[in-house]
């Protein structure tokens, strides 16, 4: 069933073992908009089951945060009016031009494309994806856009990040609620797991000038202001601690400098993260 953020905007809880991220549900007087289309068509069905039993205003428009397939795969079967940022469209586009089947996956998990984590998981979601249809976004736009549900707003920007380039937030400014899909996350598709300390900065920058009492991030539970910006706040420190370093045991002792502690298994990780994004650059210049 869908949980309540506010009185106003609620949430289908994502679900881990088949890395399904959580939906998003604004209420307006006049329409409601949904935010990401899921994982699969199945995912996609039991939103909008549980929608049915709701007492809000019709469904009638999509929001996509970013082109990922956990984010897209729902589109066709929820068949509404769909937002999202023009890359968002055109990988969407692309995707829909690709084959899903077992041995056209396992081809582009070996040539790079595609990595296993997605593949596992698109296996153990949709064992069969023999009528798996790709549909792609009704409108794009290049930078924000607003939607008046009545008397409810949802704006969509887009706000980039390491994660996904075409990673869009939904804000609603009278429930002050923030859907950031996966937009905080690190890049996971071009090699080892990786921040970029600068790209990350200008990320927060974009998220900060927003009023905001409830995050909701795709793989994740509703958070605080507080809740977030504390846990933002530690990455921050993480990644100017590591600085444009490429050792994890200098950074580690810095940190141990810094703190007067050893770092934990979880920093030690988000350093790492730091450092691959380091290396990256560095190979690249």
């Amino acid at each position: 069933m869908l949980k309540n953020i506010t009185d106003r905007v609620y949430y289908k809880p994502h679900f881990q073992p088949t890395d399904r991220p959580a939906l998003g549900l604004v209420n307006g007087d006049n329409f409601s908009l949904v935010v990401d289309a899921g994982n699969s068509p199945n995912h996609a069905l039991e939103f909008l089951e549980n929608a049915k039993t709701m007492d809000i205003a019709p469904l009638k428009f999509l929001a996509i945060t970013h082109w990922h397939w956990d984010h897209i795969f729902g589109i066709h079967t929820m068949d509404l009016v769909t937002f999202s940022h023009m890359d968002t469209k055109k990988k969407v586009d692309y995707l829909s031009t690709l084959k899903w089947d077992d041995e056209s996956l396992d081809m582009r998990v070996q040539t790079g494309e595609e990595i296993e984590f997605c593949r596992g998981m698109i296996k153990l979601e949709m064992p069969e994806r023999d009528s798996l249809l790709l549909e792609s976004p009704t409108l794009s736009f290049s930078d924000k856009m607003e939607v008046d549900l009545g008397n409810v707003t949802c704006v969509i920007e887009h706000v980039g990040g390491v994660h996904a380039t075409d990673s869009s937030i939904v804000y609603i400014p009278e429930e002050k609620v923030m859907f950031l899909g996966d937009c905080i996350s690190p890049d996971f598709y071009s090699g080892d797991w990786s921040y970029d300390r600068k790209e990350l900065q200008i990320l927060f920058n974009k998220i900060r000038k927003y009023e905001v009492d409830y995050y909701l991030s795709s793989h994740n539970e509703p958070e605080t202001h507080a809740e977030l910006w504390d846990e933002l706040n530690g990455l921050t420190e993480l990644g100017d601690i590591v600085g444009d370093g490429v050792s994890l045991e200098s950074a580690a002792a810095r940190f141990k400098e810094k703190k007067n502690k050893a770092p934990n298994e979880e920093e030690r990780t988000l350093m790492e993260y730091f450092i691959n994004g380091n290396k990256k650059i560095q190979a690249k210049a």
